[in-house]
């Protein structure tokens, strides 16, 4: 009987040791093969801001206030109080311990398409790289170009306020396994140059989906949903469908969407608030061929139902 129990412990230890190395293998940060950034050319600057906007990173990493006539000041800071914990946007100015300064092209690459930090650790998904994983290499290394020419500004952001089993990062590699793909969310064959033109920025620099697609449990978008609409992150409020069947936004134009990202006018007159705010501080820093692209994706996209629950 001692034999026994002593082989069922043994059998117990070694699956437990067999399961741990599976888990450990599944869940490794996985990195850019350096020859695809090694053939990257140097970024253009001009190219690199352009993607700065389209991916509104000053929305979450500087100041709300700040003046639109300075350089960004990307110490971070901002607070995302969500039912996972809160997460804080890190300094991403060019400032060398308290910010990215030190990083280098395949540091940013593989933060942005890989959510991997330069030491080797996951990134939670507060950050979008589930969306810039979408995104050519080629448009990271500009993005890398025009952020180098910003200025560096001391001070590091708080770390964020997680519980368990949320501040265990290394089981975000099994997220990852369901939820982070180059693959386009939609196949849009027959759509338009121009609407395919948008369907990059949306689905990939500006991250739409991260913010106006219901996600699942485990905090994965349901693609099937795609723009429908959801519950908010933060707070009790809702963010709107902007697929062609919303009840609002699915009647505009693609002129009145344009017009919108540019101006932030609604063509009821009303205008943007909230988080969209922000977003049009960055959309309107585009161009008109970007703003009518993402219109033009907008309108291409299948209708939904919305993806948050009625209001009661």
């Amino acid at each position: 009987m001692a034999g026994t129990v002593r082989k069922l412990a043994a059998g117990v230890v070694l699956l437990a040791a067999a399961g741990g190395a599976v888990f450990w293998f599944l869940t490794a940060p996985e990195r850019i093969p350096e020859a695809d950034i090694a053939a990257l050319g140097a970024g253009d600057v001009a190219r690199g801001e352009r993607m700065f906007y389209a991916g509104g990173c000053a929305s979450c990493h500087a100041a709300a206030q700040a003046d639109p006539a300075e350089p960004p000041q990307l110490a971070g800071g901002l607070r995302l109080v969500t039912d996972f914990g809160t997460f804080v946007a890190p300094n991403i100015s060019q400032h060398p311990t308290d910010g990215i300064g030190g990083w280098s092209l395949a540091d940013l690459a593989n933060a942005m398409q890989k959510g991997v930090s330069p030491d080797g650790r996951h990134y939670y998904p507060s950050f979008p790289y589930t969306s810039y994983a979408r995104m050519k290499l080629a448009d990271v290394a500009d993005l890398y170009a025009f952020m180098k020419t910003l200025p560096a500004v001391e001070g590091r952001a708080p770390d964020h306020e997680l519980g368990f089993p949320f501040n265990i990062r290394r089981g975000l590699g099994l997220w990852k396994l369901l939820n982070l793909s180059p693959e386009p969310v939609l196949a849009l064959a027959d759509a338009s140059e121009q609407a395919k033109a948008g369907q990059y920025l949306v689905e990939g620099p500006g991250h739409c989906g991260e913010c106006h697609t219901p996600r699942d449990l485990s905090g994965g978008i349901r693609k099937s949903e795609w723009l429908a609409g959801a519950v908010a992150a933060e707070g009790d409020g809702v963010v709107p469908n902007i697929t062609p069947e919303s009840s609002s936004s699915g009647q505009w134009s693609q002129s009145d969407i344009a017009e919108f990202l540019k101006s932030g006018f609604t063509p009821e007159f009303d205008s943007a608030g909230g988080a969209m705010a922000a977003v049009v501080k960055n959309t309107g820093r585009l161009s008109d061929d970007d703003r009518a692209a993402i219109a033009a994706y907008l309108k291409a996209v299948p209708g939904r139902p919305n993806g948050f629950p009625a209001k009661k």
